[in-house]
């Protein structure tokens, strides 16, 4: 026998509900609405979605005969079916960073470069955000936005540009750009979970994608500020 519409929209929304109770580690015994709110904050498919979310637990309670699911009382509309499946696919099976909007061509510079050499860099390869190595280790990722503003901050000081330039090393400016900037994390990094850390720190420039999220390994991928539009048009489609 096919599948009902109510079936299948019981199924997702079970889904959903088990998942987010499991992995935020909520009593099991939390109402769905009260587990949508905690969720808000955490999970950027649920922020995106809460209003749906919202009225679907309470269209749950509306299509089921107390609390048995195997007495429907009432058809779900099939817009609303695609919907919840679309939600509790993102939430279960999101696409990963590594596979579309990371850039794996990464561009890394060693930590004794000269800044005049770093710039040149940035400009030919049109990229503003390059990890740093001191050998294997990652120290910083340089940014072209606070290579400029140090830079200024230098000349006004009454440095020489040509001494900026010449004998400062991108190390020395790491400090400048310190780890509230950039993070690193393993090739199984989540577009979901990639926009929740958007999200939660607007000071975020870059994620640094290593194949298990250790300082020590080299990038497979590098996710910037200038992907979020991208990865929210995929989820949309995904």
């Amino acid at each position: 026998m096919p599948t009902t519409n109510a079936k299948r929209f019981l199924k997702a929304f079970n889904n959903i509900e088990y998942s987010l109770k499991t992995r935020y580690d909520f009593n099991r015994a939390m109402g769905f609405s009260e587990l949508i709110r905690k969720t808000v904050s955490l999970n950027y498919v649920v922020r995106k979605y809460e209003d749906d979310l919202v009225d679907y637990g309470r269209l749950r309670n509306a299509i089921i005969h107390n609390s048995n699911e195997d007495i429907v009382i009432a058809e779900p509309h099939e817009s609303v079916v695609e919907n919840i499946e679309h939600i509790e696919k993102l939430i279960n099976k999101p696409p990963l960073v590594l596979d579309t909007v990371a850039r794996k061509d990464v561009l890394t510079c060693e930590a004794n470069a000269k800044m005049k050499d770093v710039i040149i860099m940035m400009t030919k390869s049109k990229y503003s955000n390059i990890p740093v190595y001191d050998g294997e280790q990652l120290i910083g990722i340089a940014n072209g936005q606070k290579i400029l503003d140090s830079f200024g901050q230098f000349i006004l000081a009454g440095g020489k540009a040509d001494v900026f330039l010449s004998n400062v090393k991108i190390e020395d400016m790491l400090s400048a750009i310190n780890n509230d900037y950039y993070l690193v994390k393993n090739a199984k990094l989540s577009l979901e979970d990639s926009l929740n850390a958007f999200h939660d720190n607007p000071k975020l420039l870059a994620i640094l994608i290593t194949k298990t999220g250790k300082m020590k390994e080299r990038p497979l991928g590098i996710m910037t500020g200038k992907d979020v539009i991208e990865a929210n048009a995929i989820l949309e489609k995904y």
